[in-house]
């Protein structure tokens, strides 16, 4: 029987990308699942601690995931106001919940909050330099999460995800954009080839939410989740093109990002070692995932 089984969980931005994968994974094997939703079903705006406050049937809660978070960096920028807000009140008012509850995990997906590196691969100890609101708000989050674990005793893991893709992404993020690209137009258009990111699919890291919910070490943990190598911008769109198998026009603008990194690479030793979390999905495999399903 598998661990989740018979377990209930809370999890916030079950709609968006890994919130979705998450969600059908913890059904699938047994467990309850609930949602921050009013008496009718209607979605609450984790921003509204008196609706949140007030939702029913969140006694007995085993492990809440909190990915509700606005995700986009170019975002961020434009409206950096509704950014800290959804990502700083909104992970307040989830500890609160766990708080009042008496929950006794809570994992929190944060994000890369590291900047420009100064070594390779980063680990955890890494120093930090957020570069944009997005990461700033995700910093400040991880800290809420920090004081409500040392104020009032809340076990949380933070997850600080690198680059995850997979089907059902946005197509404002680089891989979905090339095979959206390939598949409709057979010419792709990006801004420059060279950044290189570390990619992690997305199998892999709800695999890591899962053994992050039942990790039972210390109190208070933060964990890099990655595939512990990086491919620039050009080695994704050749990658992705071979596995078409169509002759594609490619076309870089020279265009650059306010704020970009050129180099990131996980180092995902800790997560291995206490999580016993190992990524499991190649690159080229991944990519074909996400071409097939385009």
């Amino acid at each position: 029987m598998s661990a989740i089984s018979n377990k209930k969980f809370l999890i916030t931005g079950e709609r968006g990308f890994a919130g979705r994968h998450l969600l059908n994974k913890l059904k699938k094997e047994g467990g309850e699942v609930i949602t921050l939703t009013d008496s009718k079903g209607k979605k609450i705006d984790i921003r509204q601690w008196k609706k949140i406050g007030s939702i029913e049937k969140l006694e007995g809660i085993d492990v809440v995931y909190h990915l509700a978070a606005v995700t986009y960096v170019p975002y961020s920028w434009e409206n950096p106001r509704k950014t800290y807000e959804v990502n700083i009140l909104g992970t307040l008012n989830v500890l609160e919940l766990c708080r009042l509850y008496k929950v006794n995990k809570l994992v929190f997906v944060s994000s890369y909050v590291y900047g420009s590196p100064k070594y390779l691969p980063i680990d955890e100890s890494h120093p930090m330099n957020p570069l944009n609101p997005y990461m700033r708000s995700k910093l400040i989050a991880e800290e809420l999460c920090r004081t409500y674990h040392e104020d009032y005793d809340l076990n949380c893991i933070i997850l600080r995800p690198f680059n995850i893709y997979g089907e059902g992404q946005n197509e404002r993020f680089l891989i979905p954009s090339i095979c959206k690209q390939i598949v409709k137009k057979g010419v792709i258009v990006l801004k420059t080839p060279y950044p290189r990111r570390d990619y992690l699919y997305i199998s892999d890291m709800i695999e890591a939410c899962v053994k992050s919910g039942f990790y039972n070490g210390s109190g208070f943990e933060i964990f890099n989740i990655g595939m512990g190598e990086s491919y620039s911008v050009d080695e994704i769109v050749k990658k992705a093109v071979g596995i078409s198998g169509k002759k594609v026009k490619v076309q870089y603008t020279g265009e650059k990002r306010r704020g970009e990194i050129m180099n990131v690479i996980a180092d995902i030793t800790k997560a291995k070692q206490k999580l016993h979390w190992v990524p499991k999905v190649k690159l080229e495999e991944g990519l074909k995932f996400c071409y097939e399903k385009d």
